[in-house]
């Protein structure tokens, strides 16, 4: 029997899009385009573990977003510095910046407002 509430639909979806996000580092850095003159566990190290560490405070999947959250505004910037640079990974990097800004719309989307009289 489960005694907890279902997640909110923003937040279900946010952890889709991170989920989605997490996917898309190995895919592109692993797969699609491999780094060449920097090692492989390097990049991956650098672009995946950020992603996965909010798993330790999962239990909390407001505190869990959160996190993300505000890791995804350094893969924001990543994929736009891509976008920008790179127009063989152009389609990628564009990918990830709307995956981040979904996640970063998903999590003000969940922030409920106080009603005027608790202020």
């Amino acid at each position: 029997m489960n005694t907890r509430p279902a997640l909110p639909l923003e937040q279900r979806l946010g952890l889709l899009t991170w989920a989605a996000l997490t996917v898309l580092q190995p895919v592109w850095h692993a797969w699609l385009f491999p780094p060449a003159p920097t090692a492989l566990w390097l990049v991956l190290a650098v672009t995946t573990v950020p992603l996965v560490l909010p798993l330790l405070a999962l239990r909390d999947v407001r505190r869990t977003l959160l996190w993300v959250g505000i890791l995804s505004l350094f893969y924001f910037s990543h994929g736009v510095a891509e976008a920008w640079s790179s127009h063989s990974e152009r389609w990628l990097a564009l990918l990830e910046v709307a995956l981040t800004v979904l996640l970063i719309g998903l999590l003000g989307a969940g922030v409920r407002r106080r009603p005027e009289k608790a202020r």
